[in-house]
């Protein structure tokens, strides 16, 4: 009995669903970290988990890369530009810009630092939000009795 008087204790609290917009901006986090791996090394490719059917009729769990495609491309005057997706979607950070001008290969990182920190703080949610839109069923009104 001494090993459980050695732990804090606390209520349990109901799982509460998470909210959507923080679903989407840890997504595009998550996205924007595969993207800084992949400017730093360009062989980068993560390794998740599948399970595949062997000959024998069972089942295996084998490790497959990942493949992750760079958002960065170069522009017809040899500058890089930054384009964000969600998905198959690109943002739009302003009415009609969806480019980030990078320059050259040096500032792709530190630029996307700055995009994760952006991200990290809620200042892409309109944007997430705008190239997503709201999914779910709509709910119709009442009708008066």
């Amino acid at each position: 009995m001494s090993h459980l008087k050695s732990l804090t204790l606390t209520v349990s609290t109901p799982h509460v669903a998470r909210n959507p917009k923080l679903i989407r901006r840890q997504k595009i986090v998550d996205r924007l970290e595969e993207q800084l791996k992949l400017a730093q090394d360009r062989t980068y490719a993560p390794v998740v988990h599948r399970w595949k059917a062997t000959s024998g009729g069972s089942k295996a769990l084998v490790e497959i890369r990942k493949r992750v495609r760079p958002w960065w491309r170069m522009d017809v005057n040899g500058a890089l530009v930054l384009i964000l997706r969600s998905g198959p979607r690109t943002l739009e950070l302003e009415k009609g810009k969806a480019g980030i001008v990078v320059g050259s290969q040096e500032r792709l990182a530190a630029v996307l630092e700055t995009l994760i920190a952006a991200a990290k703080a809620g200042e892409l949610d309109a944007a997430l939000e705008a190239a997503t839109g709201v999914f779910g069923r709509a709910i119709p009104k009442r009708k008066a009795a």
